[in-house]
């Protein structure tokens, strides 16, 4: 094995969290309530626009590797009744905001937000609107599960203004798909993209993920292939992170048939070179995107941003969540609802706003995301310059022995991870990270 992949190999099994946030979700405490919440909502300025995030806690089926708050269901009724509480939790948060908010974003993720009847999908998206002030040009994006993607569902995206969709794929090996409780074929996939494209949906992302049982560097390549085929904008690539103690139905999946760390590896490099041969641009750790995408655009004038929905073009102020679990992100800090479907409803229809959970930034909190963000979004930072932007003085973490092995350069005062070490970006984050020795049990492996 070349040296590359060997110093690579070193690190890959270190659990980090993916900072999707700084701190992360594990750090994340009951001594933020729902009056704190309720005090920051007050305090946003009417001025900037926000973004939206509702999450949907329903899917049809419950695939194995699935590591999202969801719950598997084939009736409707639990569906119609989590629908009738996202309704007023949209008027609850609305009516303790300073002003009919703008919003420049809004994001629907689950579980399976396809689960939503076509009525029901327009009713909130109607009611989002009734409530806020969602601009003309927001950009509604939505996750979909290809297997239940209809005609009627994409001329509702159509009329409600989604203008991107982020399918669901995974993989197409079959054997694969059997184990992962996940079986769609190309056809279906195909059927569900020609309806979007059909409906004016024109930005779509494909998710991948590697690591998944029985996957081989041949069926990776063959998967990306195939979903070249249709030509997506953008395609997110994850590492399957195999966490049954948090995760029990992941026990579904045999860890003998699982890949080992180099065969993770020489997956990811296998998925990575496939995608940049096609002429698809390496956005941070995980995601890709054609040159002209938006996504592309904002990484090469760095304007890129993360959030708990990866690497985005979304620079708002805030982003509020919605529904069971759903995370917000505000000037004073992170909240996040109550996970249990239930209690979440039971507080909601009850007026309460349903916080569990969530962490108040102090002001190194701040400095530390904005050197990490920069690095995941960038793979450099000048910790210099944004500590005078901060006005503090710059930590120094021990760098030395990604200094040694060349994953690492400095120059001056800026860190910057080298190309070829692009999968281990997490890592040098992590130096930067003042919580992780404490929560380390609770994340992914790096690679």
């Amino acid at each position: 094995m070349a040296k590359r992949e060997d110093i690579i190999l070193k690190y890959a099994d270190k659990r980090l969290p993916r900072y999707t946030s700084y701190p992360t979700a594990p750090n994340f405490s009951p001594s933020v309530t729902a009056a704190d919440y309720e005090t920051w909502l007050a305090a946003l300025n009417p001025d900037e626009p926000i973004s939206l995030y509702l999450h949907v806690p329903f899917c049809r089926d419950m695939c194995w590797y699935c590591g999202c708050n969801t719950k598997a269901t084939r009736r409707t009724e639990p569906v119609e009744q989590f629908a009738d509480s996202l309704l007023a939790e949209i008027d609850l948060i609305a009516s303790l905001l300073p002003a009919q908010m703008k919003v420049s974003h809004v994001h629907w993720g689950g579980g399976s937000p396809t689960y939503l009847a076509p009525t029901r999908f327009t009713q909130l998206m109607d009611r989002l609107r009734a409530r806020f002030d969602v601009t003309k040009d927001a950009e509604i994006a939505i996750e979909i599960d290809p297997r239940h993607m209809t005609p009627a569902l994409a001329e509702t995206y159509r009329a409600a203004g989604v203008a991107r969709a982020s399918l669901g794929v995974q993989t197409f090996e079959p054997r694969v798909q059997a184990a992962i409780n996940r079986l769609q074929d190309a056809e279906m996939v195909s059927g569900a993209v020609d309806l979007l494209r059909a409906a004016g949906v024109a930005g779509l992302n494909f998710d991948l993920i590697y690591g998944l049982p029985f996957q081989t560097v041949d069926n990776c390549r063959a998967s990306v292939r195939e979903a070249l085929r249709f030509s997506p904008d953008r395609l997110s690539v994850f590492g399957y992170a195999h966490v049954p103690h948090f995760k029990p139905h992941q026990k579904l999946i045999r860890e003998a048939d699982l890949p080992d760390a180099s065969a993770r590896l020489a997956q990811a490099i296998a998925i990575a070179e496939e995608l940049e041969t096609a002429g698809y641009v390496s956005i941070g750790l995980d995601h890709y995107a054609k040159a002209d995408d938006s996504l592309a655009v904002a990484h090469a004038r760095k304007r890129l941003h993360r959030n708990f929905q990866g690497y985005t073009t979304d620079n708002a102020s805030a982003i509020l969540g919605f529904g069971p679990s759903a995370i917000g992100w505000l000037p004073q800090g992170y909240v996040q609802n109550t996970p249990a479907t239930a209690e979440w409803e039971r507080r909601v229809l009850a007026g309460e706003t349903p916080i569990a959970r969530g962490c108040a930034l102090t002001a190194q909190d701040r400095f530390r995301r904005d050197i990490i963000e920069t690095l995941m979004c960038h793979l450099e930072a000048d910790v210099a310059a944004i500590s005078a932007k901060h006005g503090l003085a710059a930590p120094e973490p021990d760098l030395s022995s990604f200094l040694n092995e060349g994953i690492v350069a400095k120059e001056n005062s800026t860190v910057r991870v080298h190309e070829d070490y692009r999968p281990l970006v997490r890592n040098v984050a992590a130096a930067f990270d003042a919580y992780l020795p404490a929560s380390t049990a609770k994340h992914s492996v790096a690679v």
